[in-house]
Order: C-alpha cells, then sequence, then structure tokens
C-alpha cells in the first residue's frame, strides 16, 4: 500500500470513529442534568467528609470512601462541560467556554487536589488535604460558576 493509500485510509477510519462518536454524544440538556448530578455528588461528599472531618459526626470509617468517590468524580472535570452545554438550565458561565484553557486548569487542580485528599484521607493530612481540595472547587466557583 503507497503512503497516499495509508493516509487516506487513516483518514477514513478518522472520520468514521468521529461520526461514531458524534452519533453516541449525549443531547446537550442530558448532560447539563448529568453534570448537575455529578456536581450534586460532589457536593454532598464534600459535606459529609467536612462533617467528618470536623467530628460532627462519628463516620470516620466512611472519610476515605468519600475522598475515593470525589477522586472517581472528579477525574475528567472539565469533559462535563462540552461544547454546547452552554445554553439551558445550568450555573455555568460562558467563561467556560471563552476560557477554556483557564478553566482546564482549574479542573486539573481541582482533580490533583481530589486524589491528593483520597491518598490521605487515612492519615494525619486528611484535614489539609481536604481544605486544598475545598478551595480548589472555591475557587472554580468563583470564576466559572453563576
Amino acid at each position: 500500500m503507497s503512503k497516499q493509500s495509508t493516509r487516506l485510509l487513516l483518514a477514513g477510519l478518522g472520520l468514521v470513529a468521529l461520526s461514531l462518536q458524534a452519533a453516541h454524544a449525549a443531547d446537550p440538556d442530558d448532560m447539563i442534568k448529568y453534570r448537575k448530578n455529578v456536581m450534586s455528588a460532589n457536593g454532598g461528599l464534600m459535606g459529609a467528609s467536612n462533617a467528618i472531618l470536623q467530628g460532627k459526626v462519628g463516620n470516620k470509617g466512611q472519610l476515605e470512601s468519600n475522598a475515593k468517590a470525589l477522586a472517581g468524580l472528579n477525574q475528567d472535570l472539565a469533559s462535563l462541560f462540552p461544547k454546547g452545554t452552554n445554553m439551558g438550565d445550568t450555573d455555568a458561565l460562558p467563561e467556560v467556554w471563552s476560557k477554556r484553557a483557564e478553566f482546564e486548569r482549574h479542573a486539573k487542580d481541582t482533580q490533583a487536589k481530589a486524589a491528593a485528599f483520597a491518598k490521605a484521607a487515612a492519615g494525619k493530612d486528611a484535614a489539609a488535604k481536604f481544605k486544598d481540595l475545598s478551595d480548589s472547587c472555591k475557587s472554580c466557583h468563583k470564576d466559572f460558576r453563576k
């Protein structure tokens, strides 16, 4: 097969893959609902973790699972905000899309902080790592949420 034939074949396969991906893309309204559910779960886990760390509840054994769940939910945070989900029933500001690189930096920071909290949840640094995560969430909300 010639180089040009190989390139055409690869280009064609790429187009097929993109077409399949587009065919399975979520409806914007469904994606917004999904995003809201994930963010609601994040908020619930943050609140539950905070209550444990402040000693308001005695469920210390659940801190690790909460932290792991937060790490999982925040693993690819930016993907919850694809193009086309900037309208409708959303609290996301237009800057999520117009300042995408900055938003993605915030998302990666939150991902890293969530992973660090999950790693530290069983140890003495849990409260400090939780605060780092909380500060990252607040910073992103300040710049990118209504």
